[in-house]
C-alpha cells in the first residue's frame, strides 16, 4: 500500500505555490499558507487563505507534482475552493421549479413541455375527414345543393329553420377546439379550478363578510363549458375581484343588489345646549312670609305689586 504521506519536495514548494496563486489573482487576494495535503505519490496540494470579502471561507488551492526519481516541482492546477464555513450558492434548481405566476414579464417566452399534464391533444383541422364520411366537404356540398333546389321549389308554408352543414369544422368551432393544437385536459380544469377557489372563493375573507354571492351578482359574466357550473368573471370595475375569474359562491360589498349604503350615525348631543334659552331672575327671590304690597329691600314694591299696577 501506497503511503499518502507528502512528498518532501512538494511539501517545501510553498514559496512557488504561493507564488502561482498570487499570479492567478493577486498579492492582496492570497493570504496566508493553512496547510498541505497529499493526494497522491508525489502529487501535494497547497491551501491558501482568500482574502477576497466575496469569498469569505474560500481558500486558493494549489496543486503541485514530481515526477519519478526527479527533483524538479511542477504545477499542476490553481483554483480556488470552499472551505468549511465558506458561503456557498443554494443548490441549482431548474428554472420549470423556479417559476412563480407572476414572473412571466414582456418579451418573456415560457416553452411548455409535449408531455404537460394540463393539456391535451385538440384539433386544428390539418387531418379532414375522409371523402365518404358524413362531415367530409362533399357532404357539405350536397346538403347545400339539396338546399338549393329546395329554394326554388318555392318557400313552403311552414319553412323549417335552416341547418347548418353538419362539417367537421363547425362543430370544432362549437365546441372551441377549432386551430387549437392543445386544450386544457381534465387535470388543467381541476387545477385551475382548485386555485381560482382559493384566491376568490366562499372561504375568503371578502366572501365571509359580503351580504350575496355573485351567483345573484349581476355584474357576473357567465362562462360556457362544464365550468359555468361554479365560476364566473366579475365585470364591476369598483370590486376587488374586477377581471377575475370567481366562485359563484364568492362575494363582495359591490354587489349588483346591495343594500343601500347606511346613513351616517347621529351626532351626539353637545355638552352645551346652545339652542334652549335659560330664563333667568334679574331680582332676588320673593319672600314667601313677606306680606303683600310690602316694600322690597330697596325701597321698591316687590314684583308682584308692581305687576299689579
Amino acid at each position: 500500500m501506497r503511503s499518502r504521506t507528502p512528498d518532501r519536495l512538494c511539501a517545501e514548494a510553498v514559496d512557488m505555490a504561493r507564488g502561482e496563486a498570487v499570479a492567478a489573482a493577486g498579492e492582496v487576494a492570497v493570504g496566508e499558507h493553512l496547510g498541505v495535503v497529499a493526494d497522491a505519490d508525489r502529487v501535494v496540494t497547497h491551501y491558501f487563505a482568500c482574502r477576497e470579502p466575496a469569498y469569505r471561507g474560500w481558500r486558493w488551492s494549489v496543486t503541485v507534482a514530481r515526477a519519478s526519481r526527479a527533483r524538479n516541482v511542477t504545477l499542476d492546477e490553481t483554483v480556488l475552493v470552499p472551505g468549511d464555513d465558506a458561503i456557498l450558492a443554494p443548490e441549482w434548481v431548474p428554472w420549470s421549479e423556479r417559476l412563480r405566476p407572476g414572473d412571466l414579464g414582456p418579451g418573456d417566452l415560457l416553452p411548455t413541455e409535449d408531455d404537460d399534464p394540463r393539456l391535451e391533444p385538440g384539433w386544428t383541422g390539418a387531418d379532414g375527414p375522409p371523402p365518404d364520411s358524413p362531415f367530409s366537404e362533399e357532404a357539405e356540398e350536397r346538403a347545400a345543393a339539396e338546399r338549393e333546389a329546395a329554394a326554388s321549389a318555392g318557400p313552403p308554408l311552414f319553412p323549417a329553420p335552416e341547418r347548418a352543414a353538419g362539417s367537421l369544422a363547425a362543430v370544432g368551432h362549437e365546441l372551441g377546439l377549432m386551430g387549437r393544437a392543445r386544450v386544457l385536459s381534465r387535470y388543467g380544469l381541476s387545477i385551475a379550478a382548485d386555485r381560482w377557489e382559493e384566491a376568490h372563493g366562499a372561504r375568503t375573507a371578502m366572501a365571509q363578510a359580503a351580504p350575496a354571492d355573485c351567483g345573484s351578482c349581476g355584474f357576473l359574466m357567465p362562462l360556457t363549458g362544464s365550468l359555468r357550473q361554479a365560476f364566473g368573471v366579475c365585470a364591476n370595475e369598483f370590486s376587488p375581484a374586477d377581471g377575475r375569474m370567481v366562485s359563484l359562491a364568492y362575494g363582495c360589498g359591490g354587489h349588483s343588489e346591495a343594500a343601500v349604503v347606511p346613513k351616517a350615525p347621529p351626532a351626539p348631543q353637545p355638552v352645551i345646549d346652545e339652542t334652549r334659552v335659560d330664563h333667568l331672575s334679574l331680582r332676588p327671590a320673593r319672600d314667601e312670609t313677606a306680606e303683600p304690597g310690602a316694600d322690597g329691600p330697596d325701597g321698591e314694591p316687590d314684583g308682584d305689586s308692581a305687576g299689579e299696577r
